[in-house]
């Protein structure tokens, strides 16, 4: 191979800011990041990879979730553990309902920088850069906080390391005991207005616990049962901060991206020819795609091809974000041409970016209904193509925040402006992301009966 990690440098580039006042400065701060600890390990890039092979071959399934974008203001241990703790208990429904072990992803650790759709934003008649992520600008919307400061990204890569510690901390030292997070479970069921639609899946859950436990099995006598691999994800967009934190694996001899477990390259940044690909083509993580409005069938089995050319199974994550009125259209063809290819691949559903809309009051917001509609569709056409709708990919928040309108609580318009917290885009609060849970745990049931019974009738 030619490629190297700077190889990047000699293809266009989307959405990396050009307007860094001291490019010197710039350098030396990318420089200083050569030096600095990884903050993940080839090893346990590896182990998410061979998870998301079974992922690929339908034996598990993939729960991508977290900020759309991390901020240094809102940083804090309690944020990192609440959002962590809604994971656990997202994933704890959906292993029931498929029966397969779940993969669990944050967007955390890393997830920065957000490409916008224009470079930038006016205010009552002023005109400023936009806000792109708090690694590169800051949001208040002042000239001197807009513009892009290289020291940022070393703080970025620091509050990147304390959350890693903070997560490994909970998930490896009793915190993600099983039994507690099935209390916490329970909690919002007695909480939730629909909860009484919960309780069926949640008391088999319960006799599930309680059968295993009178049989011995419980944390104590497996104390596999108080821990949990979570890794880590951002999209691939700051390439010269990527660059500097890949390096050789020392066992393998192959070069992986050390800023996170795994990386996604965004809808607006995967032209095949562009520097976004030619990075993500020699780094050896798990690679992500979003597939939206206007990917072509042979584009995506050409970045296919140029990603993972091996078709080595967990590699490559298709991420379909068409929204709930597209994804009819627009993701059959998809997942046709790539059946019909034959590469092995994660399919994974961001029903977050297609549902966006604005409201009269100003307010970016989602609504929960069209969000479920967009899984919900996922799931039958990927199904009904036959192949396997493996995961799905949340912009959420273990905070109690009004971003998202509809669910069970009934957020409204009006509500918005209580708790609108989001630096970027609206995300999920704790209490819908664990109601969409227990949706899709409803939908995947029912897919799992459905083939039982067909394994019924064949035999």
């Amino acid at each position: 191979m030619t490629w190297t990690p700077n190889s990047w440098r000699s293809k266009p580039a989307k959405h990396i800011p050009e307007d860094y006042p001291d490019a010197a400065a710039l350098a030396e701060v990318e420089t200083r990041l050569k030096g600095f600890p990884p903050l993940v390990f080839a090893g346990e890039v590896r182990h998410l990879k061979k998870d998301l092979g079974k992922v690929a071959a339908g034996e598990a399934f993939l729960l991508q979730g977290g900020d759309c974008a991390e901020s240094f203001k809102e940083f804090s241990a309690d944020n990192i553990r609440d959002t962590l703790r809604v994971m656990l208990q997202m994933a704890v429904v959906l292993t029931f309902a498929a029966s397969k072990p779940v993969v669990k992803v944050g967007r955390l650790a890393g997830q920065f920088g957000k490409p916008r759709s224009s470079p930038t934003e006016t205010v009552d008649g002023e005109t400023l850069p936009s806000y792109r992520g708090d690694n590169i600008n800051g949001m208040d919307f002042t000239p001197e906080a807009r513009v892009p400061n290289p020291e940022r990204l070393i703080q970025g890569y620091s509050q990147a390391a304390s959350t890693l510690n903070l997560v490994r901390a909970f998930t490896q030292g009793g915190y993600a005991d099983l039994a507690n997070v099935h209390q916490w479970m329970l909690g919002f069921v007695d909480r939730s207005p629909q909860g009484q639609r919960y309780e069926a899946l949640a008391d088999r859950i319960s006799d599930a616990l309680s059968f295993m436990n009178a049989c011995g099995v419980n944390s104590q006598s497996v104390p596999q049962m108080a821990k949990v691999d979570v890794y880590t994800s951002h999209e691939a967009l700051l390439l010269g901060f990527e660059e500097a934190m890949t390096r050789i694996d020392s066992t393998s001899g192959d070069w992986y991206d050390t800023s996170a477990h795994m990386l996604w390259i965004g809808h607006r940044t995967r032209q095949i020819d562009h520097a976004h690909v030619e990075f993500c083509k020699g780094v050896r993580n798990p690679i992500g795609i979003k597939c939206g409005p206007g990917m072509e069938t042979d584009e995506l089995v050409r970045l296919i091809d140029t990603l993972n050319p091996n078709d080595e199974p967990g590699r490559i994550t298709l991420i379909s974000r068409f929204g709930s009125d597209g994804v009819k259209k627009g993701l059959p063809p998809l997942v046709r041409a790539v059946k019909k290819s034959g590469r092995s691949v994660v399919w994974s559903c961001d029903p977050m970016h297609g549902n966006t809309l604005k409201t009269e009051s100003g307010f970016k917001t989602r609504p929960v209904d069209r969000i479920l509609s967009e899984v919900s569709q996922f799931i039958d056409i990927v199904s009904s193509e036959g192949c396997y709708p493996g995961g799905v990919h949340f912009e959420m928040t273990g905070q109690d925040v009004t971003e998202c309108i509809g669910g069970a609580q009934a957020i409204s318009e009006a509500d918005l402006s209580s708790r609108y917290h989001t630096h970027c885009d609206p995300r999920l609060n704790g209490e819908q992301a664990l109601e969409l849970a227990f949706l899709i745990a409803e939908k995947l049931q029912l897919m799992k009966e459905a083939v039982n019974a067909e394994t019924r009738a064949a035999s």
